[in-house]
């Protein structure tokens, strides 16, 4: 409140929605509880934007579903989609770039640039990344008419507290971004 920031958070539950809901401005459902009704619906009910991560093995048409049943709520009309690639295999993700526009007919969508370069699944047990390839993914959401970017960074992600494999050094940052109004204005989108 203090610095006008809006807030966002996960929640996991259904009876989670109503009790985080006087607390932040957004609300997220994780990748792995896109299809469950009961959490998009109370997430719905509470009013305030919801953010839905479309999960690894979901196709960007399916997402449809997620939200109808959060409008159906009748409270809420302001939904993102969150692309973070698909699962390939054991350990690799893929983005596939044509999900953005095809998922955009049903809400704004979000491009996570560094969740959807995580490798689960690793043989030492944990998830390994590629940020090098974060600039290259923002680039060609860009590119596409993405309507925003999610990009976890850190001043040293060696020490981050989770998702290490995958941040932005932080100070990279602004020349991705850079790089990515030239595209987005080259694009004129």
């Amino acid at each position: 409140d203090e610095m006008g920031l809006p807030v966002i958070t996960d929640i996991h539950e259904s009876h989670e929605a109503a009790l985080v809901a006087d607390y932040v401005t957004h609300l997220q459902i994780p990748a792995f509880l896109c299809r469950q009704t009961d959490l998009l619906v109370a997430a719905g009910e509470t009013g305030l934007p919801v953010n839905v991560k479309k999960g690894q093995f979901v196709s960007p048409e399916m997402m449809q579903h997620a939200v109808t049943k959060i409008q159906s709520a009748g409270k809420n009309s302001e939904v993102f989609l969150c692309e973070r690639g698909t699962t390939f295999g054991y350990s690799n993700l893929i983005v596939d770039f044509t999900a953005l526009p095809r998922m955009r007919q049903y809400a704004p969508v979000i491009m996570d640039c560094t969740h959807c370069l995580q490798m689960p699944n690793q043989t030492h047990g944990v998830t390994g990344g590629n940020p090098d390839m974060i600039g290259h993914m923002v680039n060609a959401a860009v590119a596409v008419g993405v309507d925003g970017l999610f990009i976890e960074t850190h001043p040293n992600p060696s020490e981050a507290g989770s998702d290490s494999a995958t941040q932005l050094q932080l100070d990279q940052l602004e020349g991705i971004l850079e790089r990515a109004m030239k595209i987005r204005e080259a694009a004129k989108l």
